[in-house]
């Protein structure tokens, strides 16, 4: 299907303010997915498109880190690996079986991270001892992350932030770093397997990706300045977002 020239400029700002969201603490499909549907795209095309513009801003985000030394490539090279194998393996499998189930005890899963993340206040403010060999993590954490963000996807970012915080002793800010990173591994991993099953609307992820990367842009420049007192409560306002919306889809 296509989408009408008139509604070019809500894909665009739809995008930016998504992926000023995102970037900061995650949690932006919760715009651009509804928008899609909105529009009348068949659920499928609504993500693959939202996984091509998200692609934008987590690449984005990605660069911006990248470029102000919080995210260290080479370090984060096996995490890369890792993820993508992970990504792989979970967009093939959701395919083949019904992710109506995982998708009822994520919101659960997230309301952990949440309540841990509230009273927990230290957690994140500053870099602490690692708790696994890096190595190690990357491997457990990028094929579970990556399998899980190809099969499903929610709350992929709020998983990651913790995930390194809790296993590399990385600090929030850091820890958002390396997510974006992440997740823009298996967000390209994802869109090539939608994209060959025909389900992205290519114009319409361009425009809301153009609009995902200057949000990004701005949302990544936030954390680098800002630190762990601004990113903290935008995640656990993200984590709940997230986490409320999953609990309405799954069990109203």
């Amino acid at each position: 299907m296509e989408v009408s020239p008139v509604l070019f400029p809500v894909l665009f700002l739809t995008g930016a303010v998504a992926g000023c969201i995102d970037a900061i603490a995650g949690g932006g499909g919760l715009i651009t997915i509804p928008v899609l549907l909105g529009l009348g795209l068949p659920p499928q095309a609504a993500l693959g498109t939202n996984k091509l513009q998200a692609s934008f801003g987590s690449c984005s985000a990605m660069a911006h880190f990248v470029k102000a030394g919080t995210v260290n490539l080479r370090d984060a090279l096996p995490g890369v690996i890792w993820t993508t194998i992970g990504a792989i393996l979970g967009s093939y499998t959701v395919q083949q079986i019904d992710p109506g189930f995982l998708k009822k005890c994520i919101p659960f899963l997230l309301l952990s991270i949440l309540c841990y993340t509230i009273f927990t206040p230290k957690l994140g403010a500053e870099e602490v001892h690692p708790r696994l060999p890096r190595r190690l993590f990357y491997a457990l954490a990028g094929l579970a992350l990556g399998f899980y963000d190809g099969f499903l996807g929610p709350g992929t970012g709020s998983f990651w932030v913790i995930a390194i915080m809790l296993g590399l002793g990385f600090d929030m800010r850091k820890g958002t770093g390396y997510t974006k990173l992440f997740n823009f591994v298996s967000n390209i991993v994802s869109l090539v397997v939608f994209v060959a099953g025909g389900h992205v609307l290519i114009w319409a992820g361009l425009l809301m990706g153009a609009g995902q990367a200057a949000g990004a842009r701005v949302g990544a420049r936030l954390v680098i300045h800002k630190g762990t007192r601004f990113v903290r409560p935008v995640f656990i306002c993200s984590v709940l977002a997230v986490t409320a919306k999953l609990f309405w889809d799954s069990y109203r």
